[in-house]
């Protein structure tokens, strides 16, 4: 297991992944026949895309317009994006018991990065009806029309997790669709949507204000000061200062470290330095271990004495997945670990990164069905054994996301001082 794998044949076999999740509808989630995977999925679709974008491979860019061209397509009559969608079955889901809100911002955000990428023109002016109705359809799911989108319960990617109201991952990936709107508006007008960029610059506010607790006063753009108060009183001092609150809704904050959030908010430059420092010093002492350095999805475990458990083991579609270390509860994923090894990359943290992508490659390399490179969507958190669906495209994402992002390319080129 600590045998270090070539960084060039993984990123070939990384490569040859996502060909293979290329069809004439776009990536799929993996080429794998089992359950629902083998469909167009707004979440992972765009994922797979983001890291084709990054490879200069015509034909994987191609299944990245073709992934959003499908995606809209099959837009619900609101607006809503498709979970995921088999064209040739003409069968759509918008989601389970609930919708899925970040099938939408990636949405918003693929189109911006593909547009940003490739100055297809075109293929912008063919869906700009269908990214405007996502905007209009995620300004009513605000709710109350104060900046931060409301998220059910099963209604992200931790799609049978207890997160829900305020989730720190949406909101986060709210701003950057919000920045790629505004990106789309000044190219489209020749000017910049006055309005839109408020918009964006109170949503980093109100990320900043109340998601991360330290020692001062409650903050201007404290959502409820009395909510406030409390959460950050909960919470110190086991996590007050450590790392981002990953929600809050009206029963109160949760307290459990998300792994995706805290590396989005770093990547997306809502973080400040002192953050950053605080959040990777949390990962390194108390998340991460040496042997197979990846990250979780979430942390702590939810072990069956837990006041969670009895919710969590009754939160599922069809079987129960988020045993302990496995899964969303514990289970280390390569696709959110690329990410960091982004973030760590564009911090000049080189070294840091080159540690973190080798241990994407030595998870992607893991046999299943009794062959190597099963690429599995997530390794148990104690025994580093390969989980869930096998041929997982956006772990092969990860890794071609880390490798180029330490040849200096950035996974979200549109930040602020493009709005």
């Amino acid at each position: 297991m600590n045998q270090d794998i070539d960084p060039n044949e993984a990123y070939s076999k990384a490569l040859a992944l996502l060909h293979d999740c290329a069809t004439p509808d776009g990536f799929v989630a993996s080429p794998s026949e089992r359950d629902n995977y083998r469909r167009v999925w707004g979440r992972d679709g765009v994922i797979l895309a983001l890291a084709a974008l990054l490879t200069g491979d015509s034909e994987l860019i191609g299944a990245a317009r073709r992934t959003f061209e499908t995606l809209a397509e099959y837009q619900g009559p609101h607006g809503e994006i498709p979970s995921n969608v088999d064209p040739v079955a003409q069968r759509i889901s918008y989601g389970g018991t609930t919708g899925r809100v970040d099938a939408n911002l990636w949405f918003l955000i693929g189109c911006g990065e593909y547009w940003r990428v490739t100055g297809d023109d075109g293929f912008l002016e063919g869906l700009r009806p269908a990214i405007e109705k996502v905007r209009f359809l995620l300004g009513a799911w605000e709710f109350n029309n104060r900046g931060l989108l409301y998220v059910p319960l099963t209604g992200d990617w931790a799609d049978e997790y207890l997160h829900n109201g305020y989730v720190l991952y949406d909101q986060l990936l709210y701003l950057q669709a919000q920045r790629a709107l505004a990106r789309i508006h000044a190219a489209v007008h020749g000017s910049g949507d006055h309005a839109l960029n408020e918009k964006i610059s109170r949503l980093r506010h109100l990320i900043r204000a109340n998601y991360w607790f330290d020692d001062g006063g409650v903050p201007e753009d404290a959502y409820h000061e009395v909510l406030y108060e409390k959460g950050r009183a909960a919470a110190s001092p086991h996590c007050a200062g450590r790392h981002w609150m990953p929600f809050f809704s009206p029963a109160g904050y949760g307290y459990r470290f998300d792994a995706f959030a805290n590396v989005l908010a770093s990547l997306l430059d809502v973080a400040d330095d002192a953050q950053r420092a605080r959040v990777d010093d949390f990962l390194n002492t108390e998340v991460t271990c040496d042997a197979l350095p990846l990250l979780p999805a979430f942390h702590p475990v939810i072990e069956p004495v837990d006041a969670d458990w009895e919710d969590l083991q009754v939160m599922f579609s069809y079987t129960f997945k988020n045993k302990p270390y496995e899964f969303h509860n514990g289970g280390l994923w390569p696709m959110v670990t690329g990410f960091y090894v982004a973030d760590l990359a564009r911090r000049r943290r080189t070294d840091e990164a080159r540690r973190y992508l080798q241990a994407i490659h030595r998870a992607n390399v893991l046999v299943m069905a009794g062959e190597v490179w099963g690429f599995p969507e997530f390794v148990h958190g104690q025994e580093f054994t390969p989980g869930g669906t096998r041929r997982q495209g956006w772990s092969a994402a990860a890794a071609i996301i880390g490798r180029h992002a330490l040849d200096g390319q950035t996974v979200f080129g549109i930040g602020d001082h493009d709005t």
